[in-house]
């Protein structure tokens, strides 16, 4: 690699010329991606595209006209300091708040760095040339922010914040909520029952453990055969089966663990402990995400828990 202070003038302006046309591609990539869930954000990707093509005709016009035809191949990861940015195809599906966040660091990054080289630079020419390369990046930078002030009007920009939500609460809040429940609430029963019947903590660990690990396994792969995300667009089968699957077991785990105490009543008294934080932060979350009112969340999640609690005790005492 090289460092751009060692580029000759032809080389930069190469340099320049390989990078509008990455980044055209890429904001071409990122409406792709979006025209289905969010227009708006895609047409203006769209257009920020056809400003880069711009740019990017304008550059090769001065390169014609200073070096002729032909154009070295420079690409950014062969010179030391220059920004990189990965495929657009090699990123999980972002949020539209990180592709958004993601244009703007784009224009932001790329203006920094030609007027950090611009300032570096002694000779004259190329002094003016990467001056000339800062400048048409400001200028890009504010007319980027003029097509999102008329793409993304506020009113558009709460109704894609809206979508945007409606999605993760699909596709990670909902599997990870209903995981939780059942490994918090269906694990008391068996839990409760075998340190009841056995006074052992040894026996009342095996059995929850057991009984977390099982039941997150089959939440997990009941989740993930339920649907195929296409239709109810509950997003990809395997992650909303994970963190089904994950939750479950934690929400298993957390009043398991207290049997690894000897004592086998204080074991009880903090595994009761944490049944309430558990059920807390179930009543919580179907607060915050699932539009329930606190009393009815917690009500609800309550009576079920001391219903699976009172089964076990009984079970066990009997």
């Amino acid at each position: 690699m090289r460092d751009f202070s060692e580029l000759s003038e032809r080389e930069v302006l190469a340099l320049a010329i390989g990078a509008e046309e990455e980044d055209c591609r890429i904001y071409t990539d990122l409406a792709e991606r979006l025209r289905e869930e969010f227009p708006a954000s895609a047409q203006m990707f769209m257009e920020m595209a056809e400003e880069e093509t711009e740019h990017r005709r304008k550059l090769l016009d001065l390169y014609g006209e200073k070096f002729g035809q032909h154009i070295p191949l420079i690409r950014r990861q062969d010179v030391r300091g220059f920004l990189s940015r990965k495929p657009i195809w090699q990123l999980p599906k972002p949020s539209i708040e990180d592709v958004r966040l993601l244009a703007e660091s784009m224009e932001t990054e790329t203006k920094r760095f030609y007027r950090l080289a611009a300032s570096r630079a002694t000779d004259v020419s190329i002094r003016k040339l990467l001056g000339d390369l800062a400048e048409a990046e400001q200028e890009h930078e504010m007319r980027a922010d003029a097509i999102v002030s008329k793409n993304l009007t506020a009113e558009v920009r709460h109704g894609e914040d809206a979508h945007a939500r409606k999605l993760f609460i699909l596709q990670y809040i909902q599997p990870g909520l209903a995981g939780l429940m059942d490994g918090s609430v269906s694990t008391l029963a068996p839990i409760f029952a075998a340190a009841f019947s056995t006074h052992s903590t040894h026996a009342a660990f095996v059995v929850g453990a057991a009984a977390a690990l099982g039941a997150g396994i089959s939440m997990g792969f009941a989740e993930a055969l339920s649907d195929d995300g296409s239709l109810t667009g509950r997003g990809a089968p395997y992650v909303r089966g994970s963190v089904t699957g994950v939750m479950t077991t934690l929400g298993g785990l957390g009043h398991t663990l207290p049997f690894l105490i000897p004592n086998l009543r204080l074991a009880l008294i903090i595994a009761f402990c944490v049944v309430a934080v558990e059920l807390a932060i179930i009543s919580w979350v179907r607060w915050r995400f699932m539009d329930t009112s606190p009393f009815r969340a917690t009500l609800q999640v309550a009576l079920g828990g001391a219903l699976v609690f009172a089964t076990g005790i009984l079970i066990g005492a009997g």
